[in-house]
This record gives C-alpha cells, sequence and structure tokens, in this order.
C-alpha cells in the first residue's frame, strides 16, 4: 500500500521558514507528479507547487520566490522550503503524488503563521 507521510509543519511568525518533507517509500517519482497542496480553514484545498521528471516545477503565483519544491530520489523524499512566510500561508499542507492511473494523499501537516 503507498502511503505519503508529511513532517515539518508547525508554528512560525510571519517571516520565518519552514520546511516540509513528504516520505513517500513506495512511490518511484520518475513516474509521478509530485505536488503540494494546503487547505486553509472554511477554504478549498489548493495546489501549492509540482514537481515532475527532469525536474520542472511549477508554482501557484503566490507563492513564487518564496517556496521551492524539490525531491531526492534516492531517499524517495519531496521537499516544500517555505520561505518569507505569511499568515495567509496558514493551512494544512499535504503531500501528493499523481499519474494517469493512481492519485495518492498524505494526512497532512498544520503550519500556521503567526506572531
Amino acid at each position: 500500500q503507498v502511503q505519503l507521510v508529511e513532517s515539518g509543519g508547525g508554528l512560525v511568525q510571519p517571516g520565518g521558514s519552514l520546511r516540509l518533507s513528504c516520505a513517500a517509500p513506495r512511490v518511484a517519482f520518475v513516474n509521478y507528479v509530485m505536488g503540494w497542496f494546503r487547505q486553509a480553514p472554511g477554504r478549498q484545498r489548493e495546489l501549492v507547487a509540482t514537481i515532475t521528471r527532469g525536474d520542472i516545477t511549477n508554482y501557484v503565483d503566490s507563492v513564487k520566490g518564496r517556496f521551492t519544491i524539490s525531491g531526492d530520489v534516492a531517499k524517495n523524499t519531496l521537499y516544500l522550503q517555505m520561505d518569507s512566510l505569511r499568515p495567509e500561508g496558514t493551512a494544512v499542507y499535504y503531500c501528493n503524488a499523481k499519474n494517469i492511473a493512481n492519485a495518492y494523499w498524505g494526512q497532512g501537516t498544520q503550519v500556521t503563521v503567526s506572531s
């Protein structure tokens, strides 16, 4: 069974940084689009960033220049480096692995940006 396990969330002040990790031991990254989503209270889940074969990345406009998605194929781990965090970044962040046949989600990790 494929499992994605996120970690690294927490409470951070505005302007601070966090690094999220997603362990995906049974996911061959080259066969999936790997991504991070987030869901704030009362809002729909939204795409934050994706990375595909060849390290092609894509970001939602609101995080461009502040967030960086990356993957370690050898460790089967996906990362999201979040810098210059803003209060509107408060949300549960989810890891996702998707291809034409399957889509997998992690359980989410809470990120709270507050002073």
